[in-house]
């Protein structure tokens, strides 16, 4: 009996580590799918543009072969070469999270840049004309191209992710990296299929609903997303400049330069006398403003030297 009562201890022991594990995973997870909140509010905002010119009924599948391809991406792909560096190479992540804070901050500025300065857009199919006779082949081209794209993202991701796991077991650093690739992919392209639908459910009840009050909310829908979509892109645009300019100021100090933290988080102490919101916002506005001048610097090398070996590297519409 009092063999069985020990095992019965034991048991219990095993479920308090293991449930004690589980919150760990999903309280760093947590922290971590926050820190990429600049990226994941662009990458919504952006996905709808590979649906345009199909089908209402091909949107769905579409955006359920990229979310397939995006969790490839990270548990097959991205999971693994983080948990590799974190073990053999941990001091790669700083310069990594620079680079990928840069990738941000230009993006962020080109965006502003094309908004005060747009130009035409001549891009047509995926050969580059505006007749595209197969439909099927400009699909995948645009799944595809969306797939490569979200590559980039989700490193990008699951760095950051992987910057903030404060545990050093490998095991749970990958199981709280698989949670945020899983977590952020349900979470972008949810919204995405959410968002691209919304125009047929605002169609559908400005056509069929029996009452006037529901035709009337099917209309509002229909000329609320694209409101909800430009909001979408603005937001995103300012949350990818501040996220961009606060990774490169932290990952900075953890490399041996804390000069730019120091100064700005005296300045936001000093304006904020104390309140923590006004200090936090002090701090986002001073790296946003980094992030905008820096990427800003970044758009000729961006345009001039990274987009013609990207583009030869890659096939044509991607």
């Amino acid at each position: 009996m009092s063999g069985l009562l020990a095992l019965l201890d034991d048991v219990a022991a095993i479920a308090k580590v293991a449930a004690a594990s589980v919150d760990d995973i999903g309280a760093a997870a947590a922290k971590a799918g926050s820190k990429t909140a600049g990226v994941l509010i662009d990458d919504a905002a952006v996905t709808p543009k590979y649906l345009h010119g199909f089908e209402p009924a091909r949107e769905l599948p579409i955006i359920w072969r990229i979310a397939r391809g995006s969790l490839v991406n990270k548990l097959v792909f991205l999971l693994p070469a983080a948990l590799l560096l974190s073990t053999f190479a941990p001091w790669m992540i700083p310069p990594l999270l620079i680079l990928g804070g840069s990738y941000l901050c230009f993006e962020g500025a080109e965006k502003i840049v094309h908004v005060l300065m747009p130009h035409d857009d001549h891009s047509g199919g995926p050969d580059g004309s505006h007749d595209v006779a197969d439909p099927k082949h400009l699909e995948e081209e645009k799944i595809k191209g969306a797939i490569k794209t979200d590559f980039i993202l989700s490193a990008e991701i699951m760095t950051i992710a992987l910057s903030v796991i404060e545990s050093d077991n490998i095991w749970m650093q990958g199981a709280t990296l698989a949670v945020v690739g899983i977590m952020v992919t349900l979470a972008v392209y949810g919204a995405v299929a959410v968002i691209v639908k919304m125009d047929d459910v605002g169609l559908w009840l400005s056509r069929v609903g029996r009452l006037g009050l529901t035709r009337a909310l099917g209309r509002g829908i229909v000329k609320f997303m694209p409101w909800l979509l430009k909001t979408l892109t603005v937001v995103g645009t300012a949350a990818m400049l501040w996220v961009g300019g606060s990774i490169i100021v932290h990952s900075i100090a953890q490399m041996g330069w804390h000069g730019p933290e120091d100064a700005i988080h005296g300045i936001a102490v000093a304006v904020g006398a104390g309140q923590g919101f006004v200090e936090w916002a002090v701090t986002a506005g001073i790296d946003f403003v980094l992030g905008l001048i820096w990427g800003l610097i970044l758009i000729p090398i961006g345009v001039k030297i990274i987009a013609p070996i990207w583009t030869s590297v890659m096939p044509k519409g991607v």
